[in-house]
């Protein structure tokens, strides 16, 4: 409890211990205490009167300007920094945050040979725009395959079969569809996976091997997610990875950038392991192929049944399978999931709206309409995924 009134200091001050200020009520407090002692303590002053009211607006302003500061001491700190500050800071590790990259997806036009579809645009059934090449011409065959970007940056799902409307109305242009998936775009780095990957790459220069590689990887443009395994051993480990190897899972990236930096960062004579197969040269110029593994994303689907309370509301479904989306999204590569670990974010733990309802049952598994309630197995060069199309709420 700050005290006595007035403080000595209304503005942040710098300490050996950081950067602090007094809270707005200590401020206001200080400044009737200054306006008393100047008129006298008997002067009246409560919140109905026109001098409070006064006082009030100056310690807003004055709580404003602290908070200013402090968050300008902060973005010197990669731990404290946060959005453009936290991207012009980390540019002293020679890092730039990772921008958002759209989902594509190939489509398959058909309409009458020899039409021309100028800036065409289709529609997936949520409502979402996807546009095709700038020119495009249906063939004699009346079928053509063309890769459609999602204008809507970020992790936009598309099952298959679900870019089935034609936006932009051309004649001779007559369906249009996704026979597969979508390939998921991913949103702009969050200041927290920037921040990880600062940490991470200060050991750049790391006498560590691995710790070198881990930290080259990192900073592979593209690359969001990654692991390295080592087995010094002189048998094969238990996921396979031969005696004296490394294995890279790698997510993102080019292929070839990602083999060249395995190759400029491992130790010379340590083999590599994994199923994408990179030729790359090494200092000599002499041919070496590196291995690793692309990520395999593994697509979690849940089906939950939940039971309403007091003070529930449909925005608190939302909130629930934002939770488990965030949570299975969250999870280490390799890392297994246990079913039981799925009733903390789908009971909203921490957060007061988890009050309002039960859940009555909550299975999990690989494909829709999942009906297990067992650990799901995850392999080493695998991660658990999930979109909220995965996750299927009934509340009853």
């Amino acid at each position: 409890m700050p005290g006595p009134y007035p403080l000595a200091t209304l503005s942040a001050k710098v300490t050996p211990t950081g950067i602090t200020a007094p809270v707005y009520n200590d401020i206001l407090q200080s400044l009737i205490a200054s306006m008393q002692a100047i008129f006298g303590s008997d002067i009246y002053i409560t919140p109905d009167t026109q001098d409070y009211q006064m006082l009030a607006i100056f310690a807003a302003a004055i709580n404003d300007q602290n908070q200013a500061m402090i968050a300008t001491y902060n973005n010197f700190a990669p731990s404290f920094a946060q959005g453009a500050g936290l991207s012009a800071l980390v540019k002293i590790n020679g890092l730039l945050r990772e921008s958002a990259v759209n989902s594509t997806a190939q489509l398959v036009l058909v309409g009458v040979a020899g039409t021309v579809i100028l800036a065409g645009q289709a529609q997936d059934t949520n409502g979402n725009l996807w546009s095709l090449p700038l020119d495009t011409v249906i063939p004699n065959s009346g079928t053509v395959t063309v890769t459609a970007t999602c204008d809507t940056s970020g992790a936009i799902a598309a099952p298959a079969n679900t870019i089935n409307q034609i936006n932009t109305v051309i004649l001779g242009w007559q369906t249009v569809n996704n026979p597969s998936a979508a390939t998921i775009g991913t949103s702009a780095e969050t200041d927290s996976a920037l921040r990880q990957r600062q940490s991470v790459s200060t050991a750049i220069a790391s006498e560590t091997p691995l710790a070198a590689i881990l930290a080259a990887i990192a900073n592979v443009p593209g690359v969001t997610r990654y692991a390295i395994y080592e087995n010094p051993t002189g048998v094969t480990d238990g996921n396979g990875v031969p005696p004296h190897s490394i294995s890279l899972v790698v997510q993102g990236g080019d292929v070839n950038a990602v083999a060249t930096t395995i190759e400029e960062k491992k130790s010379p004579g340590t083999g590599t392991y994994g199923t994408t197969n990179i030729t790359v040269n090494d200092p000599a110029g002499v041919p070496i192929t590196i291995n690793f593994f692309e990520l395999a994303n593994i697509n979690i689907y849940i089906a939950i049944s939940i039971h309403p309370l007091a003070g529930y509301v449909s925005t608190t479904g939302t909130a629930l399978v934002n939770a488990l989306v965030a949570f299975i999204n969250g999870l280490a590569i390799g890392q297994t999931l246990y079913y039981d670990w799925l009733f903390g974010p789908a009971a909203l733990y921490g957060n007061p709206l988890g009050q309002t309802y039960k859940i009555n049952s909550l299975f999990v598994g690989l494909s829709a309409s999942p009906t297990g309630t067992a650990d799901v197995p995850i392999a080493f060069n695998q991660a658990a995924t999930s979109v909220s199309a995965n996750i299927v709420l009934t509340v009853a």
